[in-house]
């Protein structure tokens, strides 16, 4: 197998992202070399789930382009590169859930402990939250990450302000008044079904609640990059950046 089949960007995809990233090959100095190779590098951690030292010697030496991509994490280019693709005024549908991944034992140890890297312990083991927003054709938006045992309804607020709506959907887990109230207040309608234990209930466009598939189809699309599906990376910063990489590539496909 030639590296030509490792690699995930194609053309068109690469001049998309080229001037977003720090670093041009007309620059001086070694922020701008190879930076194509050292994004494929990334993705190929990111889509087979491999561990960094089985990154394939074509891509450079596994302990440089780990340090380099640490320091784009800190720097925030990652997140940045995703914005500046994610930036559509269309929002006629926005979508927020969340969803729990396994953390591998050796994502723990990190300084400040579980709780400040976003991972939580419980009879399942270590894991994080993801919590989502997509828009009407089921690109993701936004998201936060937080320990796995955290609840919903207090990141929904995050997951939505500054976004205009028509509609905003998501599943019992959101019936906060709060949350609803949020909502009203961008002029949008709140397709939530109620919870049980709610003495008044709210109506609910069954139509408009059925678009909520679309989330589940977007953290189907992310789950397929392996190194989202489960987590490897002990500081929450450096997974935020892995699960950045991977939304960026579904808003370039």
């Amino acid at each position: 197998m030639g590296i030509q089949d490792r690699l995930v960007l194609s053309d068109a995809q690469w001049d998309r992202i080229s001037g977003l990233i720090i670093g041009r090959p007309d620059q001086r100095g070694s922020t701008g070399r190879d930076n194509r190779m050292f994004v494929e590098g990334v993705l190929w951690i990111v889509r087979t789930g491999s561990p960094w030292r089985d990154l394939p010697e074509a891509f450079g030496d596994w302990n440089s382009v780990f340090r380099r991509f640490s320091r784009w994490s800190a720097k925030g280019v990652w997140l940045r590169m995703f914005e500046a693709l994610a930036d559509d005024p269309d929002f006629e549908y926005l979508i927020v859930d969340s969803t729990i991944v396994r953390a591998h034992q050796h994502a723990s140890g990190a300084k400040g402990g579980a709780q400040n890297q976003a991972i939580g312990r419980s009879r399942g083991g270590l894991t994080t939250k993801i919590h989502l927003a997509v828009r009407g054709l089921g690109c993701p938006v936004r998201f936060f990450l937080t320990a796995g045992q955290a609840g919903d309804a207090p990141q929904a607020g995050p997951l939505v302000e500054g976004f205009a709506a028509d509609v905003v959907i998501a599943d019992t887990a959101y019936d906060a008044d709060a949350f609803r109230n949020a909502i009203a207040a961008k002029g949008a309608i709140a397709a939530i079904p109620n919870n049980p234990s709610r003495a008044i209930k709210h109506p609910l466009d069954a139509s408009l609640y059925a678009q909520r598939h679309l989330i589940e189809c977007c953290f189907s699309k992310l789950k397929q990059f392996r190194r989202v599906a489960t987590r490897y990376e002990k500081t929450a910063r450096n997974y935020f950046a892995v699960l950045t990489l991977a939304a960026t590539m579904l808003w370039l496909r």
